[in-house]
C-alpha cells in the first residue's frame, strides 16, 4: 500500500519513490551546489580583477621598461630583482611586456565580442521573427558558415590584409557570429508564442516595433551572456593567428606575439619568456569562462536544477 501511494518504509522514516531510483534532491545537495557555484565566482574574480588592475596600471608605472627600448646588454637576462620575469631576446622586460599584450590582447577581444554580438543578435532577431522563407535560406547560410573551420577562415580574411588590427578584429567576428545568431533565434522563436507578443499583434503593433520593444529588449540578456563567452574564444583566436604569423605586426605586443616570439627562446632554456604570457593567457580565459558560466546558470533554472541532481 506504501508503495502505490508513492513512498517506501526504509528505517522507520518515509522516503519519496521515484521511477527509476532517482530521488529528488535535498537541501544539502542544493546547498552543496550553490556553494559550489558561489566558489567558482569568488575564484574567478579574485584571479580576473587582480590581473586586469596589473594590466591597467603596470605599464603606467614602468616607466622606460614599457617603451619596449631593446637593449642588447640585457639579452635573455632570468627572472630576478631586476626583472621580475626576466627579459627576452631584445632585452625587454617579459612582465612589463606581458602586461602591454594584454591590454591589446583584451581590447582585441572586447571589440570582436561586441561586434559579433551586434551582427548575430540582428541577423538572429530578424530570422526569428520574420520567420518562413527567410528563417530557412538564413539558418542555411548559417549552417553553411559553420562548416568551414573558424580558424581556416580567418586565416583567409588576415592572410588578404596581413599585419592589419582592423582584419584580425573583422576575422574574429566574422567568424564567430553565427552562434549568437543561433541563440538569439531560438530564444525569439520562443517569445513569438508568449501572450503579450499576441496582444501586441492583435492590437495592431507592426513586426519592426514587436521586435524593437519587445523582442530585442526581452533577448538582450542572452546576447550580453554570448558576447562574455566570446571573449576566451577570441582571445585564443588571435593568439592562434599570431602563432602562425599573420596575426598583428610584430612591433605590437600580444600575448599570441609574444607566444609566437619565444619559440626560438625557450629552445634556448629562456623558458621565462613563455611562461608569462601564457600565464596570463590560461588565466584570464578561465577566469572569464568561469564568470560566465555562472551567468549562464542564473539565466537558465532548469540548468541549475539539473546541476543539483
Amino acid at each position: 500500500m506504501g508503495e502505490a501511494m508513492g513512498e517506501s518504509v526504509t528505517g522507520g522514516r518515509l522516503k519519496e519513490w521515484r521511477p527509476g531510483g532517482r530521488r529528488r534532491p535535498g537541501g544539502a545537495a542544493r546547498r552543496g551546489a550553490a556553494v559550489s557555484a558561489r566558489a567558482r565566482v569568488v575564484a574567478s574574480a579574485a584571479v580576473l580583477v587582480p590581473l586586469v588592475a596589473v594590466v591597467a596600471v603596470l605599464p603606467l608605472v614602468a616607466g622606460d621598461a614599457a617603451t619596449g627600448t631593446v637593449d642588447y646588454d640585457a639579452v635573455r637576462l632570468a627572472p630576478g630583482t631586476g626583472h621580475l620575469m626576466g627579459t627576452d631576446d631584445s632585452g625587454r622586460d617579459v612582465l612589463v611586456r606581458a602586461a602591454l599584450g594584454a591590454r591589446v590582447s583584451l581590447v582585441i577581444a572586447v571589440a570582436c565580442a561586441v561586434a559579433a554580438t551586434v551582427l548575430g543578435t540582428v541577423v538572429g532577431a530578424v530570422s526569428g521573427a520574420a520567420g518562413g522563407v527567410i528563417d530557412a535560406t538564413v539558418m542555411r547560410l548559417v549552417d553553411g558558415l559553420n562548416a568551414v573551420p573558424h580558424l581556416l577562415l580567418g586565416i583567409l580574411i588576415v592572410a588578404l590584409y596581413r599585419g592589419s588590427l582592423v582584419a584580425v578584429i573583422a576575422s574574429i567576428a566574422l567568424t564567430h557570429w553565427t552562434t549568437v545568431a543561433r541563440i538569439v533565434r531560438a530564444e525569439v522563436l520562443s517569445l513569438r508564442s508568449r501572450p503579450y507578443i499576441d496582444a501586441a499583434i492583435s492590437g495592431g503593433a507592426s513586426r519592426l516595433m514587436v521586435l524593437t520593444r519587445h523582442l530585442l529588449p526581452a533577448v538582450a540578456p542572452q546576447a550580453a551572456l554570448a558576447a562574455v563567452l566570446l571573449l576566451p574564444h577570441a582571445v585564443w583566436h588571435e593568439t592562434a593567428l599570431s602563432f602562425l604569423g599573420l596575426g598583428l605586426p610584430p612591433h605590437l605586443p600580444s600575448l599570441g606575439t609574444m607566444v609566437a616570439d619565444s619559440r626560438d627562446d625557450v629552445l634556448l632554456g629562456a623558458w621565462w619568456t613563455i611562461a608569462a604570457p601564457a600565464g596570463l593567457l590560461v588565466a584570464v580565459t578561465l577566469a572569464v569562462a568561469g564568470l560566465a558560466g555562472w551567468w549562464r546558470d542564473r539565466l537558465v533554472p532548469r540548468r541549475r536544477s539539473e546541476l543539483a541532481l
